[in-house]
């Protein structure tokens, strides 16, 4: 694995001819920690017990349906091509739908009541997505990461591993899911966090099966790439309490975490997911993968929420 002096070495050329992105990071990594701060006391201090615990338990809930989702890579080396990318475009679409329906909208709703104004609760609400995509952009080229199609990218992934690459890269897409889950129950509120925990839970199946096979076919042992998959659904349990603690303070940080937990969701649907599923040829499987998901998602926020 990559030493943490060569990385930083790494990153550092990479911040001067990569200005704007270095920006990104410093911007988003500063906002998480600011809203951290605010919220820290009233969680140590049990004031968002109820939140705590049901964010643990909807990230433990994503962490189940992962492994779950991987197991089935003990015994197949691959599954149809068309099959895989429509699995993802359902993902897809289920993640686009929770970040509309179980984060954008709670967020407008508790903005506008916070500040008695539509267009100013609109705005607190699109400062947390632009402070979620500017987080994303910055992990994503600065985290050293490797896509089954695409290959290795960021500062340093000459030195590491190659399974550390696709751990990496798959913390790109957990962690803020985790962090979805906890910002939706940071209020204790099951109408917000229970759509969107099922939602993320039932995308994290075809996604924990996707990153194992991918694993098998950069040729990983099957219980090591069942393992680094099943093992990659920690991060959300952990993302949750982060998300938890990012929205459990001072009233206003509740729909600028929303806001920014739907802003990195939509980064990784678009950066990474679509494309993903639209380069093999199978575009028109995809989408009407993606459509289902919505469909579904949809369907769950109106029956549950």
């Amino acid at each position: 694995m990559l030493s943490n002096v060569t990385w930083l070495a790494a990153a550092h050329r990479h911040a001067q001819t990569h200005t704007l992105a270095f920006a990104s990071l410093v911007i988003g990594v500063l906002a998480v920690l600011a809203l951290l701060a605010q919220s820290l006391w009233m969680v140590l201090t049990g004031d968002a017990a109820a939140g705590a615990r049901y964010g643990l338990l909807g990230g433990l809930a994503g962490f189940a349906a992962t492994t779950l989702g991987a197991l089935p890579a003990l015994a197949l080396r691959s599954i149809p091509q068309k099959l895989e990318d429509t699995l993802l475009g359902f993902a897809a679409g289920m993640m686009l739908a929770a970040s509309a329906f179980s984060l954008l909208l709670p967020g407008l709703v508790s903005a506008t009541e916070l500040l008695s104004s539509k267009p100013q609760g609109a705005l607190v609400v699109v400062a947390g997505m632009a402070l979620g995509v500017l987080l994303m952009l910055g992990l994503d080229e600065f985290t050293p990461h490797e896509h089954d199609k695409t290959g290795p990218c960021g500062p340093g992934h000459e030195g590491c591993g190659r399974v550390w690459l696709f751990v990496f890269a798959i913390a790109l897409h957990n962690l803020p899911e985790g962090m979805a889950i906890g910002v939706s129950f940071s209020q204790g509120d099951l109408n917000v966090g229970l759509p969107l925990t099922t939602a993320i839970a039932l995308q994290d199946i075809p996604e924990g099966l996707a990153v194992a096979l991918a694993l098998r076919a950069a040729g990983f042992a099957p219980g090591l790439s069942v393992l680094v998959a099943a093992g990659s659904g920690l991060l959300e349990p952990l993302g949750a309490l982060l998300g938890v603690g990012l929205s459990g303070g001072l009233a206003l940080a509740y729909p600028v975490g929303l806001g920014l937990a739907a802003g990195s969701m939509l980064f990784v649907v678009s950066h990474e997911v679509i494309p993903q599923t639209h380069r093999n040829g199978h575009e028109t499987p995809a989408t009407l993968g993606l459509m289902l998901g919505f469909a579904l998602m949809m369907v769950l926020d109106t029956t549950l929420g």
